[in-house]
């Protein structure tokens, strides 16, 4: 088991002049680079790690990716070439295998896949490291299938069976081809046992937690911040907080959002998007987030604690790795209106207790330092 605390500066630098020196030409392959989310900041992190690494990718927009992305050399699979590809890359999920294999990477020390879409399928030369940090194995191929069959068209749905299948039996047998796993929570770590039958060690994703700071003012308004989508279950916390009577702020947009208007009570406002800078007052100064979803790691709670307040959580996937049940706030067990409501009835009678520096100490163990004595060691 690696030891993931924060390296000290000093050991830190010598660490890194030993990795660097060890592997001198560097390849990231990342599933698509089409906008900038969890992956694409893990992405940064490894290219500031690595500067003199080259990135391969099924897709590129470089209109939508970051400076230091698109400062950087990119190499586009063949699926790049194919209509309508920048839009609709999951359709061409099918060729994906055929194209990782066909990318040239001989000669590269290093090879670190980023793997959510398919990455780590690739081919490297016989001594080459090849690292692999999981998002999460391809959930449309294990345990989203389902959920993503029945909301295809008729004709998806007559062929995802067939070429699932196969997708799935090339999932688990490129997985022989990595030397390493890291999975980005223990929530992901599992899935990659149950997935590919491999061990990994898990290294979280890097955390700006120094951009987020505490507020004097606290107000009175529960806070829900994301994607506006099923899984993550807004409707949960409108239903709750519509219940309750108590305010409940949502920030986010997407394909529920009409229906959520339409649901939303008096004390619910829905604001579609909020400027950096709002969004981290809106960190500070909630009474609590409110996290509903079943996600991989989840970003945003570790902000929220990193500007000093709690999280009232559902108590699977990464938020276990991330809030702890009443120190950083309140864990719920059932993903259903009457759990959530009776979780935030406990929650008014704990907040006395929660302590603003114990959040942001928790906080803390997120950050990109962390990320970074995780991968290093991972390399020695």
């Amino acid at each position: 088991m690696l030891n993931l605390r924060p390296i000290p500066e000093e050991e830190d630098t010598a660490l890194l002049g030993q990795v660097r020196q060890r592997y001198r030409k560097v390849a990231i392959v990342h599933y698509w680079l089409v906008t900038m989310r969890g992956g694409e900041r893990v992405l940064e992190r490894l290219l500031r790690l690595f500067p003199q690494a080259d990135i391969f990718t099924h897709v590129y927009d470089p209109a939508r990716v970051s400076r230091i992305i698109a400062g950087r050399k990119v190499t586009t699979s063949f699926i790049q070439k194919l209509p309508g590809a920048r839009r609709h890359y999951q359709k061409y999920l099918p060729l994906m295998p055929m194209a990782l294999e066909e990318m040239d990477l001989r000669g590269y020390d290093l090879v670190i896949s980023s793997e959510s879409g398919p990455a780590k399928g690739v081919i490297t030369d016989p001594d080459a490291m090849h690292l692999c940090y999981v998002h999460s194995p391809m959930r449309y191929l294990w345990d989203h299938y389902h959920q993503y069959r029945e909301g295809a068209g008729a004709l998806n749905r007559a062929v995802m069976p067939f070429l699932f299948h196969r997708l799935r039996t090339w999932d688990v047998a490129s997985a022989a081809r990595v030397d390493r796993y890291l999975a980005n929570s223990h929530f992901i770590q599992r899935r990659i046992e149950r997935a590919w039958r491999m061990p990994s060690t898990v290294v979280h994703p890097p955390v700006d937690v120094n951009l987020f700071a505490p507020s004097q003012e606290v107000g009175q308004s529960y806070l829900w911040v994301g994607q506006l989508v099923s899984y993550k279950r807004p409707d949960l916390a409108v239903a709750a907080f519509n219940r309750l009577g108590l305010p409940l702020t949502v920030v986010g947009d997407g394909p529920m959002a009409a229906g959520l208007r339409r649901m939303a009570g008096p004390t619910v406002t829905i604001v579609p998007r909020l400027d950096f800078a709002s969004l981290r007052e809106h960190y500070a100064r909630c009474r609590a987030f409110v996290f509903t979803a079943e996600e991989d790691f989840g970003i945003v709670p570790v902000e929220v604690m990193a500007s000093g307040r709690p999280v009232i959580a559902y108590g699977k996937g990464g938020a276990l790795d991330t809030v702890v049940d009443r120190q950083t706030g309140l864990l719920f067990d059932r993903q259903d209106v009457d759990s959530l409501v009776d979780a935030v009835s406990r929650f008014e009678d704990w907040l006395p207790a929660f302590e603003p520096d114990v959040a942001m100490l928790q906080a803390r163990r997120f950050s990109p330092a962390a990320f970074d004595t995780g991968i290093l060691r991972s390399l020695m």
